[in-house]
């Protein structure tokens, strides 16, 4: 009953300026990400509410790139608007359950899984198949069509002795359906002559 998620929210994609232009023109579509460690499984990936965190990813892109097609020439970003529909969303204990479920079933089975490596797991071969395992899953079992994959990543290093937050928490989200995403914008400074509202 509450895994419908029909609010709107802000997502925030790093890219190249000339993509950017293009997204919010219409004259391109965004395309899906289908690298086999993606974090959320298939989906076109939007940092939500941190357009901040989207830049610095567009500037440190060939840094952390494992995917050398990937080259920006000209950080930026593009804000979208968003209606996540139905979400598997990783935030919430069903649905950490079913993918600890799909785990134990496919080692059950015998399946040689794949493994998240690099450091602070930055290649998540084994969480990218089991999302996109259990979304197939989902579907073919019981007609579940996600929209959406969503997750909250802890990531970087303490902000402090002890902390319980790092450098670069961060909400994502994998976009499924593509008529999820509403629109795009120009992400804007603020007017320094008025309150943020």
């Amino acid at each position: 009953m509450y895994t419908v998620k029909d609010n709107l929210i802000f997502g925030f994609h790093g890219c190249d300026e000339s993509l950017c232009k293009k997204l919010i023109n219409g004259e391109e579509s965004l395309d899906y990400s289908k690298n086999p460690y993606d974090w959320l499984g298939k989906g076109m990936y939007f940092w939500e509410n941190d357009p901040e965190r989207a830049l610095e990813w567009a500037k440190n892109v060939q840094k952390y790139a494992q995917n050398p097609k990937q080259k920006i020439e000209v950080p930026s970003v593009v804000g979208a608007v968003i209606c996540l529909g139905k979400c598997l969303d990783f935030m919430e204990i069903s649905n950490l359950k079913k993918l600890k479920d799909v785990y134990m079933e496919l080692t059950e089975k015998g399946y040689q899984l794949p493994e998240n490596t690099g450091k602070s797991f930055y290649k998540r071969n084994l969480d990218c198949f089991l999302i996109n395992y259990l979304v197939a899953k989902e579907e073919k079992e019981n007609g579940t069509k996600y929209d959406s994959v969503r997750g909250v990543f802890f990531e970087g290093n303490e902000l402090y002795k002890n902390a319980g937050f790092r450098e670069k928490n961060h909400i994502q989200i994998a976009v499924i359906n593509p008529n999820c995403i509403k629109g795009y914008f120009k992400v804007r400074d603020v007017n320094p002559d008025f309150d943020e509202v």
